[in-house]
């Protein structure tokens, strides 16, 4: 373990961009993680996980603290659940693939989302009817302050859309070490019903899905849909679907007969971010090395060489356009840095 000097985050980030870290280390280990919490001089942390969920704007003075803790245990299990335990370190997309070549059910619609575990509860990772709450049992977190473990339940962190405590009043406060879920065993509750799953099991020629079958819909739904981030660089979903209350968006139905919508309670209407970006003309417009991308408008891209600048302009362009034209603010999904 060795602090380094003026290291390019580029391979660090998906949107790729390149900014420096002033000191950069990687720890594999929580007691490597304990002993650089406890050196002197570094006032200032960033805690870095897959990179996945974050637009770095420029170079970073604080130390940078690659969190590289790797492993998946199973913790118990009976006839129709398992308590798996994954390390914060562990690609999210390859845990999810562990977890069905094990037969393991409940987090198959997560598949292809990039990031590592450790960030998943930060935001409450979701797609397509699912979200990290429905597995999720606790997860533990070292504190920045007084370098002692915490565990966290799932009443303990509030989740929400898109959110959590983590994301709240204990932002910054603790790096996440691992993650514990349920899943089913043989008997698996799926979740097909939310929009193109169906019809893609259906252009698959399934009728009676598997929980690997449901996963590969959903990776060949995500791929044809979302860039892949090693070609060209972005963090998935930049924006969240804003909620509106009902009144709103009947007003707004007036206007736009075909605007999508999905009932959150009796008063708010969830309307999705995608929909209004392309509405207001911003699908596939390139702005010379970044742009919003041809197949999917919730997603802002990286080219080749883009500044974290450009495209937080955008994304602020775009925030702009919305609330005029809809009288909506959409917020940003991702951490700008």
């Amino acid at each position: 373990m060795k602090i380094k000097e003026n290291i390019s985050l580029k391979p660090y980030n998906t949107f790729g961009i390149d900014v420096l870290a002033k000191h950069f280390v990687s720890v594999s280990n929580l007691d490597e993680l304990k002993n650089i919490l406890l050196l002197k001089g570094y006032p200032d942390k960033l805690i870095l996980g897959g990179g996945s969920n974050m637009l770095l704007t420029k170079n970073q003075e604080a130390l940078v603290i690659h969190v590289n803790l790797k492993g998946i245990f199973i913790i118990s299990e009976d006839e129709n659940s398992v308590i798996v335990k994954a390390n914060a370190g562990e690609n999210w997309h390859e845990f999810v693939l562990w977890c069905l070549n094990h037969d393991f059910g409940g987090i198959e619609n997560l598949s292809l989302i990039p990031g590592n575990v450790g960030t998943a509860p930060i935001q409450n990772i979701g797609a397509y009817g699912v979200e990290l709450k429905d597995t999720f049992i606790a997860c533990e977190g070292l504190s920045l302050e007084s370098n002692t473990i915490k565990s966290f339940s799932r009443a303990d962190c509030n989740f929400g859309y898109r959110n959590s405590i983590f994301k709240q009043h204990e932002k910054g406060k603790y790096i996440i070490t691992n993650v514990t879920f349920k899943l089913s065993k043989e008997t698996h509750k799926l979740n097909i019903n939310y929009g193109s799953i169906t019809s893609q099991l259906e252009l698959m020629q399934i009728t009676s899905p598997t929980i690997q079958e449901v996963s590969k819909a959903v990776i060949a739904i995500r791929e044809s849909k979302l860039p892949n981030p090693k070609e060209i660089g972005n963090s998935g979903s930049f924006f969240k679907n804003p909620i509106v209350s009902k009144a709103h968006y009947n007003t707004l139905v007036q206007n736009f007969k075909d605007i999508p919508n999905y009932t959150i309670s009796e008063d708010e209407i969830k309307i999705p971010a995608g929909w209004l970006i392309e509405k207001a003309g911003f699908k596939g417009k390139r702005f010379g090395d970044y742009g919003v991308h041809k197949n999917q408008a919730l997603v802002l891209v990286n080219y080749g060489n883009a500044k974290g600048s450009d495209i937080l302009n955008l994304s602020k362009l775009i925030q702009k356009t919305i609330k005029r034209l809809f009288g909506i603010s959409i917020e940003a999904e991702v951490n700008i840095l």
